[in-house]
């Protein structure tokens, strides 16, 4: 059964959020940690968390996918900023431990200047400052389009980072359809050269989650532009190989459209007609 879902707000608790995901179709979501262009994160709720972890059990949500704010910069030039990141994911992971199964994913960061090397190791030093060896959470990097400074627009450099971390069993990475294209991975023509060459470098047992969304601009932009699936470069032909793709078909797919939730809801219901199960 195709694993599908949409980012959805976070505030009226996780319960709300189970719901609503199941209304619209959805067996799976996404949702930011908090404010995602801030770092207030709402009081923890163990009434809406046990019920939640009742209603997810019972259909069969896991695993749903936490997103950290757009603000965490585990490489930027200031310090400050460095620490907000730690402090930010610290606490992030200490609320999602509450719910075991969960994902974390989240933006390298840009280097400011720095370099990428640079970038690296200031996110390497970041999580081995915060991931430990008992942690319930799966914590993802996410491949990125390569806009400005961006680390991560490159598997190579996704690998260098999981190279440098000590608690190799808790990390994992989010590959996102529009970036990997806008970062010039050619996922619309030559989609099993590009999942052989993430196999090469990172390996396939790494990808924990797919973010399935089209671009608005041509393989190669840099951009970052998200569209709404099937109506941009990807193309729908495409993003039906990638869902039915045997490295794939078996992962959690989010969608992160420039969409309404009813808007999703016809994605969602799209993506199950072209779902094809395992013969």
């Amino acid at each position: 059964m195709l694993k599908i879902g949409c980012h959805l707000s976070a505030s009226k608790g996780y319960l709300a959020m189970g719901k609503q995901a199941a209304e619209i179709g959805a067996n799976t979501f996404q949702f930011f940690t908090r404010n995602p262009r801030g770092g207030t994160a709402k009081a923890l709720d163990p009434e809406d968390i046990a019920a939640f972890r009742a209603f997810a059990e019972e259909h069969g949500f896991f695993p749903i996918l936490a997103h950290a704010p757009y603000t965490l910069n585990a490489c930027a030039a200031t310090e400050h900023l460095r620490t907000f990141a730690r402090e930010t994911m610290a606490d992030d992971l200490y609320r999602l431990s509450h719910i075991p199964g969960s994902m974390y994913n989240f933006h390298p960061g840009s280097h400011v200047q720095q370099g990428p090397e640079a970038g690296i190791e200031y996110i390497s030093e970041m999580l081995n400052a915060i991931l430990k060896p008992e942690q319930p959470t799966t914590v993802l990097l996410e491949t990125m389009a390569g806009k400005g400074s961006e680390v991560g627009r490159s598997f190579e450099e996704l690998r260098a980072i999981l190279d440098n971390v000590e608690q190799q069993q808790v990390m994992g990475v989010c590959l996102d359809t529009c970036h990997v294209s806008d970062a010039g991975y050619d996922v619309i023509n030559r989609l099993d050269d590009v999942l052989e060459e993430f196999d090469r470098v990172i390996g396939l047992g790494r990808l924990r989650a797919i973010h399935l969304n089209d671009s608005m601009n041509p393989p190669g932009s840099h951009k970052d532009r998200h569209q709404k699936i099937g109506q941009g470069a990807l193309g729908l032909e495409a993003i039906e190989r990638i869902i039915n793709h045997p490295a794939l078909r078996n992962l959690p797919f989010y969608l992160e459209t420039p969409n309404d939730v009813a808007g999703y809801a016809k994605e969602i219901a799209l993506l199950k007609g072209l779902s094809r199960e395992a013969e």
